[in-house]
C-alpha cells in the first residue's frame, strides 16, 4: 500500500508562489501516474494536474494552465506542484493521489485514483 504525504502548503498573498511536495512510501511510485486535486469548503474535490509515470506527459485543468507546473523526481519518490501567480480562488486543501495502473495513461477522474494523501492547506489572501 502506497502512503502519500503532502507538504508545502501555507498562506500567501495573491500573485505569490508556493511549491507543494508529495512524498511516496514505496519505490513502485515511479511506475504510477500521479495527480493533484483540490477541495474548497462546500465544493467537490476537483482535478488540478496529472503527470505520467515517466514524467513525459502532463495535463492541467484550464484554470491553472500557465500558472502551475507538475513535475516528479522518481529517484526521490516525490511529485511536486509549483504554483505561481496564485489567486484567491486557488484557496483549497490540495491532495496528491496515485493511480496504481502500471505505467498507465493520463487520467483526470477522481475515481481512477487509488491512493490519497492527507492534504495540505493553501490559502491565498487578496
Amino acid at each position: 500500500q502506497v502512503q502519500l504525504v503532502e507538504s508545502g502548503g501555507g498562506l500567501v498573498q495573491a500573485g505569490g508562489s508556493l511549491r507543494l511536495s508529495c512524498a511516496a512510501s514505496e519505490r513502485t511510485f515511479s511506475n504510477y501516474a500521479m495527480g493533484w486535486f483540490r477541495q474548497s469548503p462546500g465544493k467537490e474535490r476537483e482535478f488540478v494536474a496529472v503527470i505520467t509515470w515517466s514524467g513525459g506527459s502532463t495535463y492541467y485543468t484550464d484554470s491553472v494552465k500557465g500558472r502551475f507546473t507538475i513535475s516528479r523526481d522518481n529517484a526521490k519518490n516525490t511529485v511536486y506542484l509549483q504554483m505561481n501567480s496564485l489567486k484567491p480562488e486557488d484557496t483549497a486543501v490540495y491532495y496528491c493521489a496515485a493511480d496504481d495502473h502500471w505505467r498507465g495513461p493520463i487520467v483526470t477522474a477522481r475515481t481512477r485514483y487509488d491512493y490519497w494523501g492527507q492534504g495540505t492547506q493553501v490559502t491565498v489572501s487578496s
